[in-house]
């Protein structure tokens, strides 16, 4: 991890068997105040999946300074008439040292803290594909040296029991999930491995 960075990322994605492109689009980055990551799941695999999340993340890129609750809204609104897509966001604010998330369908979103204790969401039901529905924000305290685990639909639950998921080296967490799950992928996959790390004051 850089000097400068906070935050120290490192993604495993996969396509579905028999698909070359992946339906999964994802994004992340980090300035001064905040880090943001999110996965976009478009329904279904291959190229129109692929154009449903990819709409979505160019959304969160042009609107990165919005809140959780605005980018999923205005997500929302430029998906009528588009194949839906579930979606997972993130953002950890560094000043107030919080996070909020939101997950809608089945990207999950897991965190560790330095004590190795696990906390895996309950994402809202359903998907985003134009109209009008509720769904909820969590914010939480910011702890010193947590990891983050956002994951889509093809990383299994037995997976995400595996003890490389306590590693502070995002990149070690990637490689080990590369080498002890499955090779051929019943659903498009991405797993992104997070670490926040400071000094506590």
């Amino acid at each position: 991890m850089s000097s400068e960075n906070k935050v120290d990322v490192s993604v495993y994605q996969k396509p579905k068997k028999g698909n070359y492109q992946c339906g999964d689009s994802y994004f992340y980055r980090e300035t001064e105040d905040e880090f943001l990551c999110a996965i976009a799941d478009g329904l279904g695999s291959g190229e129109f999946a692929k154009e449903s999340s990819q709409i979505v993340i160019d959304i969160i890129k042009s609107n990165n300074q919005a809140t959780v609750e605005q980018l999923v809204k205005v997500c929302n609104s430029q998906l009528q008439g588009k194949r839906g897509v579930v979606i997972g966001i993130l953002k950890i604010n560094f000043k107030n040292k919080i996070y909020s998330f939101s997950s809608i369908g089945n990207i999950g979103i897991m965190s560790i803290t330095d004590d190795k204790v696990k906390k895996r969401s309950i994402p809202n039901a359903g998907y985003l594909a134009g109209y009008q529905r509720a769904f909820k924000v969590r914010t939480e305290k910011l702890e010193s040296n947590m990891n983050f685990i956002m994951f889509s639909d093809g990383v299994l639950d037995k997976e995400l029991s595996q003890c490389f998921f306590l590693n502070k080296n995002v990149d070690s967490i990637t490689k080990a999930y590369e080498q002890t799950s499955n090779e051929i992928k019943a659903d498009d996959t991405t797993l992104i491995a997070m670490r926040y790390e400071t000094e506590s004051p």
